[in-house]
């Protein structure tokens, strides 16, 4: 049996290969149920059926409504990646106003491995609240794990490259 990772994306550059992060996950045996921010899923509502065919699964944005059956299995493991300091400053201040914050809030609380990867530059990472909701998100439990080059400088964010194995490593690294 496949394990379930939830891969949830924020609407960071990298973002934009969301789909060489999929099929990394599931090279390395994960079921990926693909879960993106509000902002994230405008950047893909043209792919979103390619993404739902890759997956096998619906891509999630929004909470569902309180009649609805769960349209994802449960997780065995989340990786948010990658996280922008918006959703990192939010989730550490306990703000889980989207789907894709409220997932790995909840999840790290009840036993789910939860890692995260930032791709910001650093003059966003500057930001005093910044690093105070890493080592915040760090208390909790959540793995955050900055990718070789990250931060990045301004405007030089290597999106196309960004470290999804090294990610994937660390949530493996989990499961053991």
């Amino acid at each position: 049996m496949m394990r379930v990772l939830y891969l949830i994306a924020c609407a960071a550059g990298a973002a934009r290969h969301i789909d060489t992060g999929i099929r990394q996950a599931q090279q390395d045996g994960w079921d990926v149920c693909l879960i993106l921010t509000p902002s994230a899923a405008r950047w893909h509502e043209q792919r979103l059926p390619e993404l739902e065919e890759l997956t096998g699964r619906p891509v999630r944005s929004q909470y569902k409504l309180p009649w609805e059956a769960d349209a994802l299995p449960p997780a065995d493991a989340m990786l948010v990646a990658p996280m922008t300091t918006t959703s990192a400053c939010k989730w550490a201040a306990g703000i889980t106003d989207t789907v894709a914050l409220g997932l790995p809030a909840e999840g790290v609380h009840i036993g789910v491995p939860v890692v995260a990867a930032p791709f910001w530059s650093t003059a966003l990472g500057a930001q005093p609240a910044v690093n105070r909701a890493v080592e915040t998100l760090r208390e909790q439990g959540v793995r955050v794990v900055f990718g070789p080059g990250e931060p990045h400088p301004p405007k030089q964010g290597d999106a196309r490259g960004f470290a999804w194995q090294p990610a994937l490593d660390e949530v493996r690294g989990t499961m053991a």
